[in-house]
C-alpha cells in the first residue's frame, strides 16, 4: 500500500520505545503480507486485462466513438501505473515475508535502503495512478468543450509530478541518517515527517474534490448535447443521462472505496495520536493493505464499456475480424454533431431497444 505511515517504519529506531515500536509489538507482520500479496495479485490481473488491446462494436456514433477512442488511451496509462504499483507491492511484501523485517532492526541499514527505495517506488507509481485519474476527468470535459487532447502534457503532469512529490517527501524523511524516529525534538521530527504526509495525501484529496465537480460539469453537458440533438428532453433521453451519470458516479465511489481508508488513516494518526487505540490503526493498514492495490481490479471494471457485445479483448491467436476506419485527430464540432448526428440520434431515440444500447454504451 501507499501509506506514509509504514514509510516511516523505513527509520532507524532506538532502543526506546516509541509508538511505532509499541504497534509493532501488536501487529502481524506475516499476515499482513499475505494480504499485501492477495490484493496486489487481483491488481495485477486487473491491470494486465486494462491493458491488453481490444476490438470495440457498436461505434455507430461519432461523438461516443472518438470520446471511447480518446479515454481509452488514458485508461491503458492509468492501468501501467496501476500494474506497475502492484507489482511493487507484491515484490515488497514477498521480500518482506522471507528476507526482511517490515520495521529494520537496530543499525540494519540494508533492511532500511531496501524499504525505503521499494516505498518509493510503490509512493511514485500510486500517485501518477492518482494524476492520471484525474486527467481522465479533464479531458472528459475537452471532449464537451470541442478542444484537443493535450497528451504531451497529460504525460508530463502524470510522470514528473509524482517524482517531484515523492522525491520531496521521502528525501526531508530519509535524508541524510534515516533516523525520523530519533530526532532531538518533536519539532525537528513532525517537520521531518509530515510533508511526506502532505505529498501523499494532496493529490488524493484533489481527486476526491475535483473528479465529482468535473464529473458533474461534464453531465450537464452531455444534456445539453442530447438535448440538442433530438431537440427534446423526453424519459428516454433521461435514460440515456442517467446511464452517464451513473457509471461517473460509479468511477467516483471506486477511487473513495480505495483511497478513502488512507485519508481517514492520516487524520487519525495527526489528530489522536497519543489516544488512538493500537487496534484500530492495525485495523486500518489492513483495509489499506486490501484497497489500494484492488483499485486496479476495480478499474478494469468501471472503465470498460459496459454493454455487453461491445468490446473483445484480441488474444494472440484471435484476428480482428471487422476493421474499423481511423478517427480524427481532432472531435467533431457541436455543429457537426448536431447537424450530421441528428440523423443518427433521432431514430434511435424512438427505438427503445436501440435507446438501451446507447445507454448502456457507458
Amino acid at each position: 500500500m501507499a501509506d506514509p505511515t509504514i514509510q516511516t517504519f523505513c527509520c532507524h529506531h532506538g532502543n526506546g520505545t516509541d509508538m511505532a515500536v509499541t504497534i509493532m509489538q501488536e501487529f502481524n507482520t506475516d499476515a499482513y503480507n499475505a494480504v499485501c500479496l492477495f490484493s496486489s495479485c487481483l491488481g495485477i490481473f486487473g491491470a494486465i486485462y486494462q491493458i491488453l488491446p481490444r476490438q470495440e462494436f457498436s461505434n455507430k456514433h461519432r461523438w461516443l466513438s472518438f470520446s471511447a477512442e480518446r479515454g481509452r488511451k488514458i485508461i491503458v496509462w492509468l492501468a501501467v501505473a496501476d500494474l506497475l504499483a502492484s507489482l511493487g507491492v507484491f515484490a515488497r511484501s514477498t521480500i518482506w515475508i522471507n528476507y526482511k523485517n517490515i520495521m529494520p532492526a537496530v543499525e540494519d541499514d540494508s533492511s532500511v535502503v531496501f524499504c525505503a527505495i521499494s516505498s518509493a517506488l510503490i509512493q511514485y507509481f500510486y500517485t501518477a495512478t492518482w494524476i492520471w485519474t484525474l486527467i481522465y476527468a479533464i479531458d472528459m470535459r475537452f471532449i464537451l468543450k470541442e478542444q484537443a487532447s493535450q497528451t504531451t502534457y497529460y504525460h508530463l503532469a502524470a510522470w514528473i509530478l509524482p517524482g517531484i512529490l515523492t522525491t520531496t517527501g521521502l528525501s526531508l524523511l530519509y535524508l541524510p541518517d534515516a533516523n525520523c524516529h530519533t530526532s532531538t525534538s518533536l519539532g525537528t521530527a513532525i517537520l521531518r515527517i509530515l510533508p511526506n504526509y502532505i505529498a501523499t495525501y494532496l493529490p488524493i484529496t484533489a481527486v476526491m474534490i475535483a473528479n465529482p465537480c468535473l464529473y458533474h460539469h461534464s453531465s450537464k453537458d452531455m444534456e445539453e448535447i442530447i438535448t440538442s440533438a433530438s431537440g427534446q428532453f423526453t424519459s428516454r433521453e433521461r435514460e440515456i443521462l442517467d446511464a452517464i451519470k451513473i457509471k461517473f458516479s460509479v468511477i467516483n465511489f471506486v477511487f473513495y472505496l480505495c483511497w478513502l481508508p488512507n485519508l481517514l488513516n492520516g487524520i487519525l494518526l495527526w489528530t489522536l495520536w497519543f489516544h488512538l487505540p493500537a487496534e484500530w490503526i492495525i485495523a486500518i493498514w489492513y483495509i489499506m493493505a486490501l484497497m489500494n492495490p484492488l483499485q486496479a481490479l476495480f478499474n478494469c471494471m468501471v472503465y470498460r464499456r459496459w454493454r455487453n457485445g461491445s468490446e473483445r479483448i484480441i488474444l494472440p491467436w484471435r484476428k480482428v475480424e471487422v476493421e474499423f476506419p481511423t478517427m480524427h485527430s481532432q472531435p467533431p464540432s457541436r455543429d457537426s454533431f448536431n447537424s450530421s448526428t441528428r440523423e443518427e440520434i433521432l431514430p434511435l431515440l424512438q427505438n427503445s431497444q436501440s435507446v438501451n444500447g446507447y445507454r448502456n454504451y457507458w
